[in-house]
This record gives structure tokens, C-alpha cells and sequence, in this order.
């Protein structure tokens, strides 16, 4: 029973990192990048690095501050795109505390 029980387990948990798509950004146009990413909410973009050759760059894309995970903020990103080298796209990061902590010392 334990084995069966732990089976379903990993199998759920394989299934939920199997169901974030992936795009390359630099075969679809910038509208079809940001339309993707609203439609799916999340996505993952993989493309090659500019300065570094043969260095592959991805991150998660999302569509709203809700796909981000709680201690992070939706921030704005840029990708390549196959009609634009700098397509407006939204990532989720942690807030940079020593950034926060002198804006709010200066203003105090």
C-alpha cells in the first residue's frame, strides 16, 4: 500500500513540472509571445545568450501577479523575439531588500 501511495505521489509531482509549456521567443512574434503567455499565464522561454555562444538563457513568464509564489513580486523582463530584440515580458522575482531599505531611509 505504501508503495502504491508513494507512486501516485511522484507521479502527481512529475505531472505538475510537466505542465508548464516551453517556447522558444526568438520563432514567435513579440504579439504572439505576450498572447501565449496571457493565455497559458505561465510559461517557460529558453533562448541563446547574445554575449556568451552557445549559452542558453530561460526563465518563467507570467502573466499576472497571482502565478508568482508568495515572497515575490512580478517584475518587468525583456526577451528576444523574431521581430524585436527586446519583447516587454513579466517575471516574477524576490524583492531586493537593500534596494527597499534605502528608499525607505532616504525618504525618512
Amino acid at each position: 500500500m505504501k508503495t502504491i501511495l508513494l507512486a501516485a505521489c511522484l507521479t502527481l509531482v512529475a505531472a505538475q513540472a510537466q505542465a508548464i509549456s516551453r517556447y522558444d521567443p526568438t520563432r514567435l512574434s513579440c504579439g504572439k509571445v505576450q498572447s501565449t503567455i496571457a493565455r497559458q499565464g505561465a510559461v517557460i522561454l529558453r533562448y541563446q545568450s547574445k554575449r556568451v555562444p552557445g549559452l542558453p538563457l530561460y526563465d518563467r513568464y507570467v502573466q499576472s501577479q497571482q502565478f508568482c509564489t508568495m515572497g515575490e513580486v512580478r517584475t518587468r523582463a525583456y526577451v528576444p523575439s523574431a521581430d524585436t530584440k527586446s519583447c516587454p515580458v513579466y517575471n516574477c522575482k524576490r524583492p531586493d531588500n537593500e534596494h527597499f531599505r534605502h528608499r525607505f531611509i532616504r525618504r525618512h
